[in-house]
């Protein structure tokens, strides 16, 4: 039976060794041209490319429309037949071209002179004519393409993915891109939510707190009532003093003397200086506490900036959300 591993790992290797290799070979004097003109540009980013570099285009402009430069992809193939009406003089372009003299995408580099466009180039031949005709050049050569035919476009294209990866991320940071400014791109995804809500969105509020000198009958009624498992404590500012838990009550029954219970109050049984959170924390970094500590806790009360108390979030009000 034959083996495969050898060959299919082979392949991979062959894949990083070049993305490697583009690290040495990439001028650091491009890198800031290209950089520089995209933090200059007061249009959009257009990305085009033919066949699998076309496909790598898509890719390349989502990531950096998702990291808030906003970017298109223009077919070259269509760019003559009424396609380059949408560039204007403020956008740029990225080309992508193993070879530099792709036919499409030379015939409309003259357009975009015409509208004095820049032009940064992807490219795996630094003497082509679209790396003479570029305002940047990124040196996208390799060595050759993975696999024994050397034909098919598989390591130039992983290479020029991760060109754009780099020149998406460099640019995101350079903006100064911020986690909340990533999630409003991502509402609906997982790492958008995680980014996005917040404790007061998902917290329930409007809840009575009762003083420390509450009795402890009218606490269990209150947590009955509030279907929560908790009620606050606070002083006579609304202030956030203790919380009282189902286990506080249990543990607090279990070791004092029956004849003493009808006496105890709210200060008795309640968590002093219990854990809490603002109510503007992410609801994830909400969730990260209750699981954080030796001990994981199902809820806590959430406060403002001077610890009045807002309401209570639990761990299943997370859960299923983020």
């Amino acid at each position: 039976m034959e083996t495969y591993a050898a060959d299919f790992k082979s392949i991979i290797l062959q894949e990083a060794q070049a993305l490697l290799q583009a690290c040495e070979q990439i001028l650091e004097t491009e890198i800031q041209k290209a950089i520089t003109l995209i933090l200059n540009c007061k249009g959009k980013i257009i990305v085009t490319g033919v066949g699998k570099s076309g496909i790598i285009a898509n890719k390349i402009a989502a990531t950096m429309t998702s990291t808030s430069t906003t970017a298109i992809t223009l077919s070259a193939s269509d760019a003559m037949h009424g396609d380059l009406g949408i560039i204007t003089k403020d956008d740029l372009v990225i080309a992508i071209s193993n070879s530099g003299e792709t036919e499409e995408i030379l015939a409309i580099i003259p357009h975009l002179k015409l509208r004095k466009v820049a032009i940064i180039s992807i490219v795996g031949n630094i003497n082509s004519s679209l790396s003479k005709a570029s305002d940047a050049v990124l040196d996208a050569k390799i060595k050759l393409e993975a696999g024994h035919l050397n034909l098919a476009p598989t390591t130039s294209t992983t290479l020029a993915l991760a060109i754009g990866d780099a020149i998406a991320m460099t640019v995101m940071k350079y903006k100064n891109i911020t986690e909340n400014d990533f999630a409003i791109n991502h509402p609906s995804g997982r790492l958008g939510k995680r980014l996005a809500l917040k404790v007061d969105d998902l917290m329930h509020q409007n809840l009575k707190s009762f003083s420390k000198n509450t009795t402890w009958k009218n606490i269990i009624s209150a947590i009955t009532e509030s279907k929560l498992g908790a009620v606050a404590i606070t002083d006579s500012e609304n202030k956030l003093i203790g919380i009282i838990t189902d286990g506080d009550i249990r543990r607090t029954i279990e070791k004092t003397d029956i004849y003493i219970i009808e006496n105890l109050n709210a200060e008795n049984f309640m968590t002093h200086s219990p854990i809490s959170v603002l109510q503007n924390t992410l609801a994830y970094h909400a969730l990260q506490t209750m699981e954080s500590g030796n001990s994981q806790i199902s809820l806590l009360p959430v406060i403002d900036e001077n610890s009045v108390f807002k309401g209570i979030i639990r761990v299943h009000d997370i859960v299923g959300k983020i």
